[in-house]
C-alpha cells in the first residue's frame, strides 16, 4: 500500500453545527419549552452566542483551512407563527451564507435539526398528517429567499435517531413512548423529505440555480453480537442494522417500506436522494433475550466484559474507527455519493481528539481506495456546544468555548486537522 493518499481536489473539509446547539436564545421551539419545563439538567441559554458571533467563528474556520461548513436553519426563527415568515431571520441567514462564502467556505444547509416551532409542536408536530406539507412550505420559502448559490442541502438530521429519542425512549420532546406513534412519525418524515426534495429542485429550476444536491444526514451505528456464538444475537444485529441504518434510506430510494406485521409506507415516488450524509460515532454490542417486540431487536449491553473493545469517550461511547470503513462500504451499495456529515469525539484530552480524527480518516481512505465515492468529511463540531440532554459537559469542539466569557480558543487537534485540510494528505496511510 502507498504511504500517502491525496484526497481529491473537490473534497469538502470542514465541521458542523446546529442552530439550537450554538446560536443561543432560541426561545420559540419545542426544545426551549422542554428545557424550561425542567426536562434536562441544563438549559441552552446563550449557548455559544453564535447568532451574534458567526463572523468570528467562520474566520476561525477559514484559518483552519476548512473549505466547507454545515449549519442548520432554525425553523422557529424563520416561521415564528404559522404562515408568518420573519424577514429579519431570513436576512440573518442570508448574511450567514454570505459570510461563509467570503471566507471560502461552501455552505451545507440542514433544514430540520431536531427542533420544531412551538406553534407546530402544539399541533402535534410530526404526528400531524399536515406536517409534511407544512415542512415543505417552510423549505420552499427558505430556498427561494436565501438559497442562491447554495449547492448542498440536507432536509433532515438523523430522522431515525430523532424518532427513537422522541417517540420511543421519551427522552426528547414530546416525550412519547409509543411504537404506533413512532411508525406514524417515520412515515411523515419520509413524506416530508420527498416534498422538501421536490421543492428544493423545483425552486432551483425555476430560478435557474443549478446545480443543487439534496440528501439526508443519517445517524449510523455499527452493531456487533454480544456473543459471536449466539445465532439469536446475530439475528438481532441484522434486524437492528436493517431498522436503524438502512430502512429509511431504502424507502427513499425504492419509494416504500414494507415490513411484515409492522408497517407499510408508500411514498409519492422513489429515488429522492442525490447523496447520503453519514453521521458516525460508535458501535453497540447487542444481546438477544427473546423474540417478542422489542426484544427481537436486542438490548444494548455494556462494553466492560467484551474483548477487543476500544477506548471510550467522555460519554462512554466506544471509539471504533473501523466502523467508518464498514459503513462507507455498506452505503456505497446505493450508488450515491457519501458525505461524512458528522464524525467527532467529546474528550478532555487533545491527544485523543487528534488520534480520533487521524484514525477515522485513515479508515475513510481505505474505503475510498476501494472505490467508495465520498464528497467530504465534516467533523462534529466546530465549537463546543449544547449537547441536548447531556448539557454543556461533553466537549466536541475543534474550538474550545469558555461559556462564561464566550471566548474562543483553537485546540491543538484543530491545528493537526488543519494540516490535512490544507494538503489533502494523511501521512502513513
Amino acid at each position: 500500500m502507498e504511504n500517502n493518499f491525496t484526497f481529491p481536489k473537490y473534497f469538502l473539509w470542514g465541521a458542523a453545527t446546529s442552530s439550537h446547539q450554538v446560536e443561543g436564545n432560541n426561545m420559540n421551539n419545542d426544545w426551549s419549552e422542554w428545557e424550561q419545563n425542567g426536562k434536562v439538567k441544563e438549559r441552552s441559554g446563550k449557548a455559544c452566542d453564535h447568532w451574534n458571533r458567526f463572523r468570528e467563528d467562520f474566520e476561525l474556520a477559514k484559518s483552519l483551512h476548512h473549505n466547507a461548513h454545515r449549519f442548520s436553519l432554525e425553523w422557529s426563527r424563520i416561521e415564528p407563527e404559522e404562515g408568518t415568515f420573519s424577514d429579519e431571520a431570513l436576512s440573518h441567514y442570508r448574511e450567514v451564507i454570505q459570510s461563509l462564502k467570503s471566507n471560502g467556505l461552501e455552505p451545507i444547509i440542514t433544514l430540520h435539526h431536531f427542533t420544531l416551532p412551538l406553534w407546530l409542536a402544539r399541533k402535534g408536530g410530526w404526528l400531524n398528517t399536515e406536517t409534511p406539507e407544512i415542512f415543505a412550505r417552510y423549505v420552499q420559502k427558505a430556498v427561494e429567499t436565501i438559497g442562491d448559490g447554495v449547492q448542498y442541502w440536507l432536509t433532515l438530521n438523523e430522522p431515525v435517531a430523532y424518532v427513537f429519542k422522541s417517540y420511543l425512549a421519551g427522552e426528547w420532546p414530546p416525550g412519547e413512548k409509543s411504537y404506533e406513534k413512532a411508525l406514524q412519525v417515520i412515515g411523515h418524515l419520509l413524506k416530508g423529505h420527498v416534498l422538501a426534495y421536490d421543492a428544493i429542485h423545483e425552486v432551483s429550476r425555476k430560478l435557474k440555480r443549478w446545480p443543487v444536491q439534496v440528501g439526508v444526514a443519517k445517524h449510523v451505528l455499527i452493531f456487533t453480537p454480544c456473543s459471536e456464538r449466539s445465532w439469536k444475537d446475530k439475528l438481532s444485529v441484522w434486524l437492528r442494522n436493517l431498522m436503524f441504518n438502512h430502512l429509511f434510506i431504502k424507502a427513499l430510494i425504492r419509494g416504500r417500506i414494507f415490513y411484515p406485521g409492522l408497517f407499510k409506507i408508500k411514498l409519492p415516488r422513489a429515488k429522492t436522494l442525490d447523496f447520503i450524509g453519514l453521521n458516525y460515532y460508535t458501535r453497540d454490542f447487542v444481546h438477544n433475550e427473546g423474540f417478542h417486540v422489542p426484544a427481537v431487536f436486542g438490548d444494548i449491553c455494556t462494553l466492560k466484559h467484551h474483548r477487543d473493545v476500544g477506548k471510550r469517550n467522555f460519554l462512554q461511547w466506544e471509539i471504533f474507527p473501523e466502523g467508518l470503513y464498514q459503513l462507507a462500504k455498506e452505503f456505497s451499495q446505493y450508488g450515491l455519493p457519501l458525505l461524512i456529515s458528522e464524525n467527532g469525539i467529546c474528550s478532555d484530552h487533545e491527544e485523543e481528539r487528534s488520534e480520533f480524527i487521524q484514525n477515522h480518516l485513515a479508515q475513510l481512505v481505505k474505503a475510498m481506495r476501494e472505490g467508495v465515492k465520498v464528497l467530504g468529511y465534516l467533523y462534529w463540531s466546530l465549537l463546543d456546544n449544547y449537547e441536548w440532554s447531556e448539557g454543556f459537559s461533553p466537549r466536541f469542539g475543534l474550538i474550545e468555548v469558555d461559556y462564561a466569557t464566550q471566548t474562543r480558543k483553537i485546540r491543538a487537534s484543530a491545528q493537526q486537522f488543519a494540516r490535512v485540510c490544507q494538503t489533502g494528505v494523511i501521512n502513513g496511510n
